[in-house]
Formats: structure tokens, C-alpha cells, sequence
């Protein structure tokens, strides 16, 4: 099995390939656009975490690593749960392919 800093390395290289880099640029923005339109959703609604967990049938920590996992791009939450999100908040999720 190969160690974290192998890992890192075979990163390191891929990210030199200009392909692969346009690429992982363009998932962080794409997900950083989503995170803000989440974030802006629930203050617009004036909800807090717990608030909008409550709403959403779950609890406030699961609300905090959602909007984390976004912010570090270390996961991609399902289009039910972005629903439920964008339902807490009194709005509806509205997806296109451009």
C-alpha cells in the first residue's frame, strides 16, 4: 500500500498536467458556487445550522460537515440531501446542463 507521501507525489505530478489541473479548478469553483448559494440560502432564511437541521430530520453536526465537505471539497453530497437543504431553507434546487 502506498504511503500518504507517495500519494502526495503522484498529486504533485498530476497536477503539473495541464488538463488535469483545468479540471480540479473547475470542480473547487463549481463547488465553491454551491457552497456560497447554500450559505447564502440558509441566512436569507435566517436559519442557523441546528435550525435547519431540525427542519431537514437531522442534527446540527451534519449540517457543519455538509458545508465543510464542500468547503474542502472532500465530498460531494447527494442531490437528495442538496433538496432537503434547499426545501429547509424555502427554496426549491433547480439543476441544468449548459
Amino acid at each position: 500500500m502506498p504511503t500518504r507521501n507517495q500519494h502526495d507525489e503522484v498529486i504533485a505530478k498530476l497536477m503539473k498536467r495541464p488538463g488535469v489541473r483545468k479540471e480540479v479548478e473547475r470542480i473547487e469553483r463549481e463547488e465553491g458556487e454551491l457552497l456560497d448559494a447554500l450559505l447564502k440560502a440558509r441566512h436569507d432564511a435566517g436559519l442557523t445550522q441546528s435550525q435547519l437541521a431540525e427542519r431537514m430530520g437531522t442534527h446540527a453536526p451534519a449540517i457543519a460537515r455538509l458545508e465543510r465537505s464542500l468547503a474542502t471539497g472532500k465530498h460531494s453530497p447527494s442531490i437528495t440531501t442538496l433538496r432537503k437543504y434547499a426545501q429547509a431553507c424555502g427554496k426549491n434546487l433547480l439543476l441544468r446542463l449548459a
